[in-house]
């Protein structure tokens, strides 16, 4: 076994969607761009890989403006081939070898068939690791402001180990953000905006932005999958859609269903969200989402915007651009945040809060 680049600390490993790794590198070498134009190098992608290594001179990264990025990792030390009899040993002593204390002890795989065919493998490891380095003193899981210490094993045969700061990164493991499928939800477009609450809004936002009494419209509402997502919360919601609402929401007390054209419908009087999931090019979502922005008709919203095969990272670029572009010119105080969320497909999510100033 040898040890490959036993210091490097301007590598970084960067966790995207399986067949987006090209996206994931472009925007990560655009944003250290940014910073100083010399990088050390370009990285060395292999295609659904769910993974990224990019290399860097002394530039960091800002995990929160990154949209195909899922987890931002400092990484040490990459050892390949483990051993087959003890890995465990190898593994150690490259942990050993890093300094600091952490905060947790993340075992990481692809999220790709193959990964979910190493989850057994790693949860060997698991207690073992986390035992001697207790007994090392090196693990103290009570405090969440130390740096996580991150295992990812690509396959059985090799590791790459890192660290991540909890300020600049995914709080969840494999920087996925789980949600299970309520049974009363009319379609598994749910979990996307149930998703895009918990990564974007934190408990305190949620209480205050999410509260019982509230208005929204749905655009491109059927069957109501993010519908129920504001219904359950008790925010009353107009859905817009000419296709049907299925389950609970076809005759939901809080639902108002209008059989209209979403790009053509207009509130007959503010509301509190604006949400949409329609499936057309992302120019054109986005323009509508900026008349509504900037004719004063919601305070907040989350949509998604469905990516083309090609040039998905350019046609972001357009997207937001024409947002922000619309909301400036208003001269609106305003955040946006946008992501590929784990429940995301060929699309990312964005959230806009019109803001006081």
């Amino acid at each position: 076994m040898r040890a490959m680049n036993k210091t490097l600390p301007t590598q970084w490993l960067l966790y995207c969607r399986p067949g987006f790794e090209t996206d994931c590198a472009q925007e990560a070498l655009r944003q250290a761009r940014a910073q100083r134009p010399v990088i050390a190098d370009q990285p060395e992608l292999f295609a659904e890989s769910g993974h990224v290594t990019v290399n860097l001179n002394d530039q960091s990264l800002r995990y929160r403006e990154l949209i195909f990025t899922r987890q931002l990792i400092r990484l040490h030390q990459t050892l390949a081939p483990l051993p087959e009899r003890d890995r465990l040993t190898p593994i150690l002593a490259a942990i050993a070898s890093l300094p600091g204390i952490f905060g947790a002890l993340w075992l990481e795989v692809p999220d790709t068939n193959d990964g979910k065919t190493l989850s057994a493998f790693t949860r060997r490891f698991q207690p073992l690791l986390e035992e001697a380095l207790r007994a090392a003193g090196r693990l103290q899981d009570d405090d969440k402001s130390l740096p996580r210490l991150h295992l990812f094993f690509p396959d059985k045969n090799s590791v790459l180990i890192g660290t991540s700061d909890p300020k600049n990164s995914a709080a969840a493991l494999m920087g996925i953000v789980r949600q299970s499928m309520p049974a009363e939800a009319p379609s598994r477009s749910t979990l996307k905006l149930a998703e895009a609450i918990e990564v974007f809004l934190d408990k305190s936002e949620q209480t205050r932005l999410l509260r019982q009494g509230m208005t929204a419209v749905d655009l491109g509402a059927a069957p109501g999958g993010w519908t129920w997502q504001m219904v359950k919360r008790g925010i009353r919601v107009t859905a817009v859609d000419n296709g049907p609402m299925k389950g609970v929401l076809a005759k939901h007390p809080l639902v108002q269903h209008l059989k209209q054209d979403g790009f053509k419908f207009a509130p007959p009087r503010k509301v509190d969200w604006l949400i949409c999931d329609m499936v057309e090019k992302p120019a054109k979502v986005a323009a509508r989402v900026g008349d509504w922005f900037a004719s004063g008709w919601c305070k907040h919203a989350i949509f998604n915007l469905k990516l083309p095969m090609k040039q998905r990272l350019a046609a972001v670029d357009g997207a937001l651009g024409t947002i922000r572009a619309r909301l400036d010119e208003e001269g609106m105080s305003y955040k946006l945040h946008a992501r590929q969320l784990y429940h995301d497909r060929e699309e990312i999510t964005v959230f806009i809060s019109r803001t006081k100033g």
